[in-house]
């Protein structure tokens, strides 16, 4: 059995709601290849490697968090690098779907709510605002508890070195807030809403000082390691209404 593009094309946008989102590229369909779907891969994002392992398993359609045009890249052509992503997939008419804030907030299947549900967190709400839209999720733990064992849990669902940056009194934690990936700065909204902690996946040398003087657990796991239980949680749920469908994840070895 197979699904019609458009037919995916329709269930990602109803399950993921890419137009309440102002993001820094397109979401949904990128690259439009053959009209039947038997075979999808999946993958934190879409390089010359996923690329590449979408075309030799024989996938139908690539589905990734990060796809390949963003606003602050501008016009491109299709050479070097930027290329050797593009033409394979063309070439093969292999569809792409990405979809970046979409896949973060996301409450069933996002990134930030499906780390929040490994961490133990629990009420999660919409948490972040970038222009209008919530970008993560917050939540309580039932038990407070120690930021080194936290460190340490985090760590571990990881398999990523984790900065901390504690407050200097390193109060036990009860509330946390999650955006996943380059969310550095929004380590604020967290202090403005009294959360105790906050994870994202980068961390910048001043936001390390502030966030602890400022009184917040700061957990920092890396852009790529944060990212990656999303499009995880995203090709269960395919595999869970499409029995159907062949579906695999392609990993990637990225330390940022």
């Amino acid at each position: 059995m197979s699904i019609e593009t458009s037919a995916l094309s329709a269930y990602l946008n109803e399950l993921l709601i890419p137009g309440e989102f102002s993001d820094y590229g397109p979401n949904g369909l990128q690259i439009e290849g053959r009209q039947k779907i038997k075979k999808i891969a999946f993958a934190v994002s879409a390089t010359k490697d996923s690329v590449q392992k979408a075309v030799e398993q024989k996938a139908d359609a690539l589905i990734v968090h990060h796809g390949l045009f963003w606003k602050f890249h501008g016009t491109r052509t299709l050479t070097g690098t930027f290329g050797k992503r593009v033409l394979p997939l063309v070439r093969n008419e292999i569809n792409l779907f990405g979809y970046h804030l979409p896949l973060d907030a996301n409450m069933v299947v996002g990134n930030a709510a499906t780390l929040a549900r490994k961490l133990g967190l629990s009420l999660l709400e919409p948490f972040g605002d970038y222009k209008g839209s919530p970008t993560g999720v917050k939540g309580i733990f039932t038990k407070p508890v120690k930021a080194s064992e936290l460190k340490a849990k985090l760590t571990e669902i990881l398999n990523h070195e984790v900065i901390h940056s504690c407050p200097e009194n390193a109060p036990d934690i009860s509330t946390m807030g999650i955006i996943t990936g380059g969310a550095n700065g929004e380590w604020v909204q967290a202090q403005n809403q009294e959360l105790d902690a906050y994870i994202t996946g980068e961390i910048s040398e001043h936001d390390w000082h502030e966030a602890s003087e400022g009184g917040i657990h700061f957990f920092a796991g890396g852009h790529h390691a944060t990212e990656q239980f999303g499009v995880q949680a995203l090709m269960q749920k395919i595999k869970e209404d499409h029995s159907s469908l062949e579906v695999f994840y392609i990993d990637s070895k990225n330390p940022a």
